[in-house]
């Protein structure tokens, strides 16, 4: 402990003394990463744990939950004939085309209604229209429009993901610091060099938490759009098993969808760690 001994009173009393606590340095905290990535997968391990025994010992009836050992099989049957591969693949460009085009488009509409008063005028009733309007409504709509093929899907992924982005975006910008973006300024920051170099970069947490929020729902936008004719993708898997009553292969697709969304999570957190390092110093260890 660090102690501060101020000099005595005129009237030669004692003060308190004063007890600081010394400081101690975050990163010392770390816990380490053997403990850290077993933990991250305890309470998937559990639920798995509880699923396979209740299926062992008959409490989960397989016509309404199919157990591990079945859904393995499943697995393994998909990928010996090849359509594992290639619907997870279908299914994953579809996804990541329509997140690309909804993040873009929502990025930018954020950054111009943020920045500009008239661009909030002529753009912000527009988006919340938009995200008032559930986009599995459109459905039937874009089927009308653009038919069933890949256009429609992406299309309905990119309506999908392009509210959350946009509300981020905006929220971020307009909550950056006007000094800093005056400092900015006076270093001769001007135009498309200053968003990009102070702005954006001042607005990034609220901007890679909306990307994560637009790729969690675009696999819900992704589960709609393959139910309507589609002949590869894990949506057509699920169909298929619907129409034949499998549920190893609705409880397989379950699961693929759930690692679709992991990639998508892991892509983001690999951006923060090198777009915002500082980020692992604040959590309390």
């Amino acid at each position: 402990m660090a102690i501060l001994n101020p000099p005595r009173t005129q009237s030669g009393a004692e003060p308190a003394v004063l007890e600081l606590e010394v400081p101690r340095h975050r990163a010392g905290r770390r816990r380490p990463r053997w403990v850290s990535i077993p933990l991250r997968f305890l309470v998937p391990a559990l639920i798995v744990a509880v699923w396979w025994i209740g299926s062992a010992t008959g409490a989960i009836p397989e016509e309404i939950l199919a157990g591990p050992p079945k859904v393995w099989t499943a697995f393994t049957e998909l990928y010996q004939t090849g359509q594992l591969v290639d619907f997870s693949l279908a299914s994953f460009k579809r996804a990541a085309l329509g997140v690309l085009l909804g993040v873009t488009i929502g990025l930018l509409l954020g950054v111009l209604s943020g920045l500009s008063s008239l661009g909030e005028e002529l753009i912000d009733s527009t988006m919340q229209i938009n995200r008032a309007i559930p986009f599995l409504a459109l459905v039937p709509l874009f089927i009308a429009w653009f038919g069933i093929d890949e256009t429609f899907k992406v299309l309905l992924i990119t309506v999908a993901t392009v509210g959350p982005m946009y509300a981020y975006t905006y929220l971020g910008v307009r909550n950056v610091d006007r000094k800093m973006v005056e400092a900015a300024r006076s270093f001769g920051l001007r135009g498309p060099r200053l968003v990009a170099e102070a702005i954006l970069p001042a607005a990034l947490p609220g901007v890679l938490m909306a990307l994560r929020i637009c790729l969690s729902i675009s696999i819900t936008g992704l589960i709609a759009a393959e139910q309507v004719g589609t002949r590869e993708g894990i949506g057509y898997l699920v169909t298929l098993a619907q129409e034949y009553n499998r549920t190893d292969y609705m409880v397989l697709c379950v699961v693929l969808y759930a690692v679709l969304g992991l990639v998508f999570d892991g892509i983001v957190r690999i951006v923060e760690r090198f777009a915002m390092p500082w980020r692992g110093q604040v959590a309390i260890r």
